[in-house]
């Protein structure tokens, strides 16, 4: 995720955290700072801590459990929102989703009891109000939270960690792509009502309504796509008549291409025709504007292009446009040479064509 700064890795996952989250953290202590005092502000910002830290375990609950299945996950960005895991997919067995999915709120609940059986800490929810009792009762307030997180998460709508058992649970009888529909469905509801007591005067909750909204929706259309790609291989989805650059080209020569044809992405062919990088219509504005016309492709072309073969099934091409937000993936034929290129555009293409033909 851009503007995100890396923290750490644990066993192959990178943590990382959005810059946005320090606005959070600046906001909780101004606040706090003005109505209270400075030993308030700096209580609310460790508070504040002490919480994404619960949250970050939460989200290794999941990963941990996803590794049980073979599933990797690259990334962890904290937002202010929480913490989002980039998992390369999530199980489709309704059972493992479950196991997955559970994983996380099972790790605040042994959180909560450590907190509570271990350590004394007093279940008590004014705890979590900032303004009083400050420094007396830090335990209490993260014990809480946690149980405050549980119960979010367990919500049935998604993305929560409930819409997800939800939707396992009723994929067993109706297929994975409908119960992805209605989980997602009743996530954007909560969403929109969530947005509604926000208007009352908490930003925050409007926020976490955002988030939840478009999570949802953008997980019901990725499971749209890849059951729409199912049974296609990459070179069913790909361009194959295109206009491409040479290594010698310049930004004069791509902006005439880009005048001439409808193309938004042309691929940088060797003399083998081999692939050695894409210019995107962005990038070249930007090297028209800096640069001038002159600048060689080479100089601005985007050179780290995923590439796979045309017998590669049509869900990893998927995978892989989500999970590196490529602009094109490559597609080579059996003599490595470029047979052609899918980009999200025209892939969004054949999905329309598919929803028409399955009405």
């Amino acid at each position: 995720m851009s503007w995100s700064f890396q923290l750490f890795r644990v066993g192959g996952t990178l943590v990382q955290v959005h810059w946005t989250f320090f606005l959070l953290l600046a906001w909780f202590g101004a606040i706090q700072w003005m109505a209270v005092g400075p030993e308030a502000a700096v209580f609310a910002v460790v508070f504040i801590l002490l919480l994404f830290l619960c949250v970050l375990l939460h989200e290794f609950g999941h990963i941990f459990a996803a590794r049980r299945y073979g599933i990797q996950t690259p990334t962890i960005t904290l937002l202010p929102i929480g913490g989002v895991a980039s998992m390369e997919r999530m199980p489709e067995k309704p059972g493992q989703e479950i196991v997955v999915a559970l994983a996380g709120p099972a790790v605040n609940v042994v959180i909560a009891f450590v907190l509570i059986a271990i350590l004394g800490a007093r279940i008590d929810p004014s705890a979590i109000n900032l303004t009083e009792n400050l420094g007396s009762d830090m335990l209490a307030r993260v014990a809480f939270a946690n149980i405050a997180l549980v119960a979010f998460n367990l919500i049935p709508a998604f993305p929560m960690d409930g819409g997800r058992v939800l939707r396992a649970i009723l994929a067993i009888r109706m297929g994975f792509v409908r119960a992805t529909q209605l989980a997602a469905n009743i996530g954007q509801m909560l969403a929109i009502a969530l947005g509604f007591v926000g208007l009352l005067g908490n930003p925050l909750l409007i926020l976490i309504a955002i988030f939840i909204y478009f999570a949802a929706t953008a997980e019901s259309q990725y499971v749209e796509m890849r059951s729409l790609a199912r049974g296609y291989l990459a070179r069913d989805a790909m361009i194959t008549k295109f206009e491409s650059l040479n290594p010698l080209s310049t930004a004069d020569d791509a902006a005439a291409l880009l005048l001439r044809t409808t193309q938004q992405e042309f691929p940088v062919l060797d003399s083998d025709s081999r692939l050695q990088g894409i210019v995107t219509r962005e990038r070249l504005i930007e090297a028209l504007r800096d640069h001038g016309g002159s600048t060689p492709v080479t100089e601005f072309m985007e050179k780290d292009i995923p590439v796979v073969m045309g017998t590669s099934t049509l869900e990893n091409v998927i995978q892989i446009l989500q999970q590196k937000g490529a602009r094109a993936v490559a597609v080579n034929g059996p003599d490595n040479r470029l047979a052609g290129f899918i980009t999200p555009e025209n892939f969004a293409e054949m999905m329309m064509i598919g929803r028409a033909r399955e009405a």
